[in-house]
């Protein structure tokens, strides 16, 4: 019943032990009979001429074993909550184990246990990120790209590791300059992996390129380096992930500030993009908000505001996130909907409100808990519509009726 380990006492649970060995089962596996042995014990059993149950001493009917999937699977829950926990390494042992990223036959072994020793803990990120340029050396390998020596596989595990110290830099100013000066080529790495790469790399490669958007100059930088926004618009697809979906939306607000990335932005195709997403994912409301800013990013300039107002189902989506999400997604909403409809006065995006029963939606906004700016620019919006109050309420079947337009 008891097992002694490490000075530790600890009680094994009856069946998970093997009725011949009276060990921990390594590999369950059942008899005709339902009773439950490690492979290998009833195998010797079996091998030895036996043709009975070693339990039950019943005759078998079928030698045949079947594993006990459910219950290997419990031993290795309890098994893993048992274990002691392993020791931190030693600083000594640390920086051999950086040293051999540099061996060409340890370099993955030892990259994989930096991963996990960063993923352990938050404590542990921070030494990382604090040991003799370890970043740095980190971004010199993405420099140099899939090579003879470093394979797509290693700058995913490479990238993953990265895209875990991203919150115990402490000058990111520097790490951005590393990454788009000093280290030109990890862009095409983070390309690379947003085209080719597993899904966990794929996520990282757009934090991390959301992390360096962090002024005007590698904002626009990113935003013209051919590949980027156009990687990052295919992630943000319906039918994709959803961490993955929200990780290229945000990398994209990021990036998107520049009036040449907006250009670009709508010029590849990112209304209708977003507008697939508000209609066809079921989206969290940090993914819609980055959806909507997106859109009201493109109702800034001529072209987007062509492209919105030419898709009545994406002036009727933007509408329809306008009550459902957040102070913030409703912000959004309200202001792209007010630079097409009453700044720049588009009849076709006038027309799909008036469809999508907007001018009641907008009434409810008013009443709402809704910013000032919010509420002003309902109020606009209610003025352009020319609404009376007879056409307005015959549409408007609630109890709150005593709300005019003006």
């Amino acid at each position: 019943m008891v097992r002694a380990r490490d000075d530790l006492c600890i009680t094994v649970p009856s069946f998970f032990k093997c009725p011949i060995s009276m060990d921990v089962m390594k590999s369950p596996v059942s008899l005709c009979t339902g009773i439950t042995y490690d492979r290998s014990s009833i195998q010797r059993w079996l091998d030895a001429g036996n043709n009975t149950c070693p339990a039950t001493m019943q005759l078998l009917q079928t030698k045949d074993l079947v594993p006990n999937r459910t219950l290997q699977s419990l031993i290795q829950i309890w098994s893993h909550s048992v274990r002691p926990p392993t020791p931190p390494p030693s600083s000594d042992q640390l920086l051999q184990t950086i040293a051999h990223l540099e061996s060409h036959s340890l370099r993955f072994a030892s990259l994989s246990k930096l991963l996990h020793f960063a993923a352990a803990s938050h404590q542990n990120k921070l030494l990382l990120a604090k040991t003799q340029n370890f970043v740095h050396r980190l971004l010199r390998f993405l420099h140099t790209g899939v090579t003879t020596t470093t394979t797509l596989q290693f700058l995913q595990q490479l990238l993953l590791l990265l895209c875990l110290l991203l919150d115990t830099i402490e000058d990111s100013q520097a790490f951005k300059n590393s990454m788009l000066k000093e280290n030109k080529h990890c862009l095409d790495s983070l390309l690379l992996l947003l085209r080719r790469g597993s899904l966990d790399s794929k996520i990282a490669s757009a934090r991390v390129l959301q992390f360096i958007a962090m002024d005007a100059e590698s904002k626009l930088f990113l935003g013209q380096k051919e590949g980027v926004v156009a990687e990052l618009l295919k992630l943000a697809a319906p039918e994709k992930d959803q961490v993955l979906i929200e990780a290229a939306l945000g990398s994209l607000v990021a990036i998107s500030p520049p009036k040449r990335n907006k250009l670009k932005l709508v010029n590849l195709g990112a209304v209708k993009a977003m507008s697939r997403l508000l209609t066809g994912a079921n989206l969290g409301a940090t993914a819609v908000e980055k959806v909507l800013k997106l859109v009201e990013t493109a109702s800034s300039t001529r072209e987007g505001r062509k492209e919105i107002c030419e898709d009545a189902a994406c002036v009727a989506a933007v509408l329809s996130k306008a009550l459902k999400v957040s102070s913030v997604a409703t912000e959004h909403a309200v202001t792209t909907l007010w630079s097409v409809c009453y700044l720049f006065r588009d009849r076709k995006a006038q027309e799909a409100v008036t469809q999508a029963n907007g001018l009641t939606k907008i009434l409810l906004l008013m009443q709402s808990n809704c910013t000032a700016q919010v509420r002003q620019m309902c109020t606009d919006l209610l003025k352009i519509f020319q609404v009376n109050s007879k056409s307005c309420l015959s549409c408007y079947d609630t109890e709150t009726t005593h709300i005019m337009p003006f």
